[in-house]
């Protein structure tokens, strides 16, 4: 080592460091860092795909095992073509409801008037003056009342900053007081003979009853409309985080309104079903509705707190306990037990959820 002029030694030069580069292996995917930390190696939707076929699995076993209970206990009457379309047709009224409901509680919001809308959409559908327009008269009328309602309540929840628990609460009130003031308390029986046709088996459609297509033309819709579009995604977003959701620049107040209008729309074609399927409108239509609805959209996966919904998983319970009511009824057992079952399954529902929720 050459001296320093002033008779100190220099000190050697640092050796060369190499810089930091990002090395490839077979294992990683192209240009992402080997060492780069990955969670299983799989990222968090594809964790969210797999624990959403998990449970979609697990209620299509809980409605495979409901199916064996009925053709061991009930074997002619359960598994009859004609019991399997009535199951079909009973879950479509309800089932329609709870594809609108299940967008309304992916939005961190809650509807408990959809059965009260059904009842009213119902009685205002069927009075003679409607009637006399037919068909076309009987299921705009329904759709529009539907609607109406619906803007009510996304006004009021949106823009006049109720809380949706209270200002649904309040439309159910009002709803089935106003369809009781309109029928006067009787049953309003259909004379249009195009809408009775709509529930008799000549109307059916390889077998399949109009209500039934209906209600998969709706799930299908319903399902695409909050899985593959804008309007899908600002729900969830909403749902998930609403001052987030605003500060991206989404407008929550009018998502809010539409989504209720959307339920609304949804009561509203469930009214001019429950028509065509008992042939008359009443003011006690929809009982326990928002029951039925919610219950099923928990058990199927969405979250109550919001930020989560599935279309499918709503409707799979649908089904659920559209078949444990069958069960109940041939099998002679008393309605009180029936709704002590509900209970006891949207309680461990809701019992999964936080455990699968909890870090």
């Amino acid at each position: 080592m050459p001296n320093h002029p002033g008779g100190r030694p220099r000190p050697a030069a640092p050796a060369e460091v190499p810089e930091p580069t990002a090395t490839l292996t077979k294992e990683s995917p192209r240009g992402t860092p080997a060492d780069r930390p990955t969670t299983g190696g799989r990222s968090a939707r594809d964790r969210l795909w797999v624990l959403a076929d998990l449970r979609n699995l697990s209620l299509v076993g809980v409605l495979a095992v409901l199916i064996a209970v009925g053709g061991f206990t009930k074997p002619d009457e359960f598994l009859s073509t004609d019991n399997l379309q009535l199951v079909l047709t009973q879950a479509s009224v309800i089932g329609v409801v709870t594809v609108g409901v299940t967008f309304v509680i992916t939005s961190g919001g809650i509807d408990l008037s959809v059965g009260a809308i059904v009842a009213l959409a119902s009685v205002w559908a069927t009075t003679v003056a409607t009637q006399d327009y037919g068909l076309g008269g009987i299921l705009l009328c329904a759709v529009l009342v539907g609607l109406g309602c619906g803007l009510v309540n996304g006004v009021l929840i949106a823009y006049g900053g109720m809380v949706p628990f209270i200002a649904t609460l309040a439309m159910l009130a009002s709803g089935r007081g106003l369809a009781l003031h309109i029928s006067d308390g009787k049953t309003q029986v259909v004379t249009v003979n195009p809408v009775l046709d709509l529930g008799l088996p000549d109307s059916y459609v390889l077998g399949t009853p109009p209500l039934v297509i209906i209600f998969a033309a709706v799930t299908v819709v319903g399902w695409l409309v909050l899985n593959r579009t804008t309007f899908g995604r600002r729900t969830v977003a909403i749902g998930g985080n609403a001052e987030a959701a605003r500060l991206a620049g989404i407008d929550v107040r009018r998502q809010r309104l539409m989504l209720y209008l959307l339920s609304g729309l949804c009561c509203g074609v469930a009214a001019f079903m429950l028509v065509v399927l008992t042939g008359s409108g009443q003011n006690t239509n929809g009982n326990l509705y928002e029951l039925d609805a919610i219950a099923a959209a928990i058990i199927g996966g969405t979250l109550l707190s919001g930020g989560r919904g599935t279309i499918t998983g709503s409707v799979l319970g649908v089904l659920i306990f559209t078949t444990i009511t069958n069960l109940f009824a041939l099998n002679n057992l008393q309605s009180d037990v029936q709704q002590i079952a509900k209970g006891a399954i949207i309680v461990a529902a809701v019992l999964v959820q936080k455990g699968r929720s909890t870090p």
